[in-house]
């Protein structure tokens, strides 16, 4: 698992394209890809792709030019400090970064009725405009297994300690990728924490709307899944 101040500190210093930043470049255009996938400017409606053949079409002609390509996925659900700071260390692992962003019903089905807060057309506008991502897409519920990974073929997949099991990434790594960089969060606490402190601090103030939930109707007895405990982050 790479720390955060260990990754920039390398990463600044190392030779290479690894990492670099590439500006507009002249020769993608003929082989179809948008200049504006490296301005500085969001153009979310180039960077969003939600076809994965469109995206491996990318990614084929990017290669041609010697780019190195990085994917990491997520919910990005209330972007805050700690979604930033592990996107721009993704980056920093190649050229071109692809963020899988998860929809709305694959983080419903995870995490409950109540998530996510941010609709996923917004989560990905949000998204585009962070530092260095590249484009970014959708991942469903009824898309196959590890399907963003096998149409990207990434030269590395960054994902956080608890995404894949140790057997998972050698199976990724002997056929679907160059490698698995793990990092460690970079948020003090999570989405979901910061959630349940805001709806308590309101449910003790009396002049708030929420307040009154406390003698409103019974909960419905269907199971609903609890938010993640306190201190721990989620992507």
């Amino acid at each position: 698992m790479k720390p955060i101040r260990e990754l920039f500190g390398r990463r600044s210093s190392q030779s290479g394209t690894a990492g670099r930043s590439f500006g507009p470049a002249p020769l993608v255009q003929p082989l179809g890809v948008s200049n504006s996938l490296f301005a500085d400017a969001s153009n979310f409606d180039q960077r969003f792709v939600e076809d994965y053949e469109k995206i491996e079409t990318t990614v084929n002609a990017l290669r041609t030019l010697g780019f190195k390509i990085v994917l990491t996925s997520g919910s990005f659900d209330i972007i805050h400090e700690g979604h930033s700071m592990y996107l721009e260390a993704a980056r920093q692992f190649g050229d071109f970064l692809i963020v899988g962003l998860d929809s709305d019903e694959k983080i419903r089905a995870r995490k409950g009725e109540n998530r996510p807060v941010v609709p996923q057309m917004e989560r990905l506008r949000m998204v585009t405009h962070q530092r260095g991502v590249g484009l970014v897409t959708l991942k469903h519920t009824q898309h196959p297994k590890w399907a963003l990974i096998k149409a990207v073929r990434p030269d590395v997949l960054v994902a956080t300690e608890e995404t894949y099991t140790p057997e998972a990434i050698r199976e990724l790594e002997s056929s679907y990728c160059g490698r698995v960089e793990v990092l460690e969060r970079m948020a003090t606490v999570s989405t979901s924490a910061r959630l349940r402190e805001v709806i308590q601090r309101e449910m003790g103030n009396p002049d708030s709307p929420v307040s009154g939930l406390k003698s409103g109707p019974a909960k419905s007895s269907s199971p609903r899944k609890k938010l993640a405990p306190a201190g721990r982050t989620r992507n």
